[in-house]
């Protein structure tokens, strides 16, 4: 019996653990850090071993196999061992593609707007009356879902770390939002390399398949002149007029049109309960990807037009007193709180900060100016924050809990303010994650402002 080890017990090594024992290998499971409670109950369940709190190599080295959870550094020390002695080390995604049997699957990646746009695209498909999962950065595992139940289509968000260690899987519909500087610390501090393993997402399609991009995106655009891989390019874009084009996705007279195979998509945008530039894009890419699944266009219209913000990306708290609460946790970059600083039309406190990854906040101090009058800085280390935005936002306030961060923007928001947590930071230095440190943010606010 082949063995295969996991490494990293969260939901995506549970997952793949889960699968690898169904197809008849020898699992183990090891975490560097601790095992959830629900999680270890849940390998008891299915018998699977495992161990926490570090790594045993000789029961890792064993392996003819290694599925790395995303979170784990490739330059953490038993990643070098093992990339060291040549055991292949493949992404959950990897493995869990080698047992689709014939299923389809629509994968989208991007720096920004993954989430929403998996989300809609998951809503129009079960719409449609498909049987549908939504995996992968958002909802739950790949692999187990492929494990223990038979689908349509599998929907997968894909960060850049999924992307790595991913060789031989094909996306039938792949989705590139777009590409702006994130996880630099992941990739040698080398934006290309961080580009290159967005472009990935569409490796191994064929002539049969949908690539679809976002070509005002510069990066994008220049990437693919680089590249062989023959699938169907199509373009979405708010800049460009290509009507004249047979398909794509465009703006004409500031509503959306996105055709694909002779079928038409038309969407206003003010009758779309998502607003800004960016939810824009994201219907566009929503739109064509689903005609692509070969979806009617009124479906596709009608579940767009009634979608509802995700948690945790401008998702609205509450309005008390004229201030109006905004959740935008999952903006872990800067190009994300772009998007969401540009998207509001009023007076502004801004709460960010947290784990840095390289950022240069550069592009926002334009954005900022004359716009947010008071930065609420939440973190272990602000001081880059403060730096960049001195002499530009009028009051800026250093804290290094959430409570504190809470307090200072409750007291400094007046009315007809807006007061948004959009971190532009990882979340690991005060939080678990992004929804640790968004529910704690909706839950502050619902108890606190009434």
């Amino acid at each position: 019996m082949k063995r295969i080890v996991i490494l990293g017990g969260g939901t995506s090594g549970f997952g793949s653990a889960v699968l690898a024992q169904k197809k008849g290998y020898n699992v183990f499971l090891s975490d560097f850090g601790t095992i959830s409670q629900e999680i270890k109950e849940k390998l008891d369940s299915y018998n699977i071993p495992y161990e926490e709190g570090g790594h045993t190599l000789e029961e890792i080295l064993s392996a003819v196999e290694i599925i790395k959870s995303p979170g784990i550094p490739e330059k953490s020390p038993v990643i070098c061992k093992i990339r060291e002695v040549g055991i292949p080390i493949i992404s959950e995604i990897e493995f869990a593609g080698r047992y689709l049997d014939g299923t389809k699957s629509i994968c989208v990646t991007g720096s920004n707007g993954k989430t929403t746009t998996v989300s809609i695209i998951y809503q129009i498909m079960k719409s449609a009356g498909y049987n549908v999962a939504l995996c992968g950065n958002i909802g739950d595992s790949f692999a187990y879902e492929v494990a223990t139940n038979h689908h349509d289509w599998y929907i997968l968000e894909l960060s850049s770390f999924q992307l790595d260690d991913m060789y031989k899987y094909r996306a039938d519909i792949s989705l590139l939002l777009n590409i702006t500087p994130d996880h630099l610390d992941r990739y040698d501090y080398k934006f290309e390399n961080y580009a290159a393993s967005k472009m990935r997402v569409m490796q191994n399609q064929g002539a049969n398949d949908y690539f679809i991009y976002g070509s005002d995106d510069l990066i994008i655009t220049a990437e693919l002149e680089n590249s062989s891989v023959s699938v169907q390019q199509i373009q979405f874009t708010t800049v460009d007029d290509f009507s004249n084009r047979k398909d794509g996705a465009y703006l004409q007279d500031g509503i959306i049109k996105a055709s694909l195979g002779g079928k038409v998509v038309t969407i206003d945008p003010q009758k779309m309960i998502l607003r800004g530039q960016h939810n824009t894009y994201n219907a566009m890419s929503a739109s064509l990807a689903t005609l692509a699944a070969g979806i009617d266009p009124h479906t596709i219209e009608e579940a767009i037009c009634y979608f509802r913000p995700v948690t945790h990306r401008m998702e609205p708290i509450t309005e008390v007193d004229g201030v109006l609460w905004i959740n935008d946790s999952k903006a872990t970059n800067v190009d994300s709180v772009t998007y969401a600083l540009n998207g509001i039309d009023r007076p502004m406190v801004w709460i960010a900060g947290g784990k840095d990854k390289g950022n240069d906040y550069e592009v926002l101090k334009d954005i900022v100016d004359g716009r947010v009058h008071t930065l609420v800085c939440m973190g272990l280390d602000n001081q880059k924050l403060i730096d960049y935005f001195s002499g530009i936002i009028p009051n800026i306030v250093s804290t290094d809990t959430l409570e504190g961060a809470m307090e200072s923007a409750r007291r400094s928001a007046k009315s007809g303010d807006v007061v948004i947590l959009s971190p532009a930071c990882a979340s690991f230095d005060l939080f678990n994650s992004y929804e640790h440190r968004g529910n704690m943010f909706r839950e502050w606010v619902t108890n606190n402002c009434k």
